[in-house]
């Protein structure tokens, strides 16, 4: 089921956009995903507008998001990151700045900047963000 997308957050969002494949502690959790991790049946966007046209759609999840899923948690999209992860503020000049539901006049964060406003505004448990370059202060990405 595809739903109304805030494309400042979401390149893409469904309800579910890919169900869980298991059932665990995080069963009944959603995640938003950041667009820098392979969910099967969708290219890598990288936050460029143009690059899933150029791009095969992944045949395979990223190893953290089949495990998400495999512990119950479904995807709720994939959030919108900085061009090719390349800033520290978060703002995307294709798609515009996520709005930070804690303080609306900060920025939401570096290149993760789309996971965590959803969470911010209730419509998701978890953000699966990375740290690239630095501008990131959450969890390294393996």
């Amino acid at each position: 089921m595809t739903v109304a997308v805030d494309v400042t957050v979401w390149r893409a969002r469904g309800a579910p956009l890919v169900p869980a494949t298991g059932s665990g502690a995080l069963s009944g959790h959603t995640v938003a995903v950041k667009d820098l991790y392979a969910v099967a049946g969708f290219a890598v966007g990288a936050g460029v507008r143009s690059y899933p046209e150029h791009r095969e759609p992944e045949t395979r999840h990223a190893a953290v998001v089949a495990t998400l899923l495999g512990a119950g948690a479904e995807i709720t999209g994939i959030a919108q990151t900085d061009e090719f992860a390349y800033s520290i503020s978060g703002g995307n000049g294709r798609f515009g700045m996520p709005v930070n539901p804690a303080a609306p006049e900060r920025v939401p964060g570096g290149s993760s900047s789309g996971p965590p406003v959803p969470v911010g505004r209730g419509g998701g448990a978890l953000g699966l963000g990375d740290r690239t370059r630095g501008g990131d202060r959450g969890a390294r990405a393996d």
